[in-house]
């Protein structure tokens, strides 16, 4: 009987140290869906209509590597600063977490952004673009896939190129930044 509350004691400890208090994207996610300030977009990626696009075999890879796409949106106003604020804040703090690779800085007329990644160098499991402008909201967008390589990230855009995807889906992301 001791042995056992031994067992179960160490597994509490183990469960409770593995456990961070950092919040991560996709906890980030879950606990916003329901707020009506963020605008929330799951796309699967067969919304793409690529398998009816000619597609080379490096172009074919990168698109099975694809699996989703999560869209989170806040949209700032005249009233919502403070929020506008804090939320962005929350989302660079997740962002600095050290899992997260950074590709590459943006900076645009339309605000600045980042793109980052999680997982292996040449087996990406999500990259994430972050991008906000201070006088219309920011933006998130995971693109959530299997062993994706970065090399490949040009190969997928030029295969959404050649397909028929017209951005359906995003339409409520694209009004909050106009």
């Amino acid at each position: 009987m001791n042995k056992i509350i031994k067992g179960i004691a160490l597994v509490c400890v183990l469960v409770y140290t593995a456990c961070s208090d950092k919040q991560t994207l996709q906890e980030y996610y879950v606990e916003n869906q329901e707020n009506p300030e963020f605008l929330i977009v799951d796309i699967p990626a067969s919304i793409l209509n690529m398998d009816k696009v000619n597609l080379t075999d490096t172009q074919q890879e990168a698109v099975n590597s694809l699996r989703k796409l999560n869209v989170l949106a806040y949209q700032k106003k005249d009233d919502n600063e403070a929020e506008f604020t804090a939320e962005k804040t929350k989302v660079n703090a997740i962002l600095k977490d050290d899992r997260f690779v950074e590709l590459m800085k943006i900076n645009t007329q339309f605000g600045k952004g980042v793109v980052k990644y999680l997982g292996e160098e040449d087996a990406i499991d999500e990259v994430v673009i972050f991008g906000a402008s201070d006088d219309k909201g920011f933006a998130v967008i995971r693109v959530l896939g299997e062993n994706m390589n970065p090399a490949h990230l040009v190969q997928l855009i030029q295969a959404l190129d050649k397909s028929d995807f017209n951005g359906e889906g995003l339409e409520g992301v694209a009004n909050i930044f106009k």
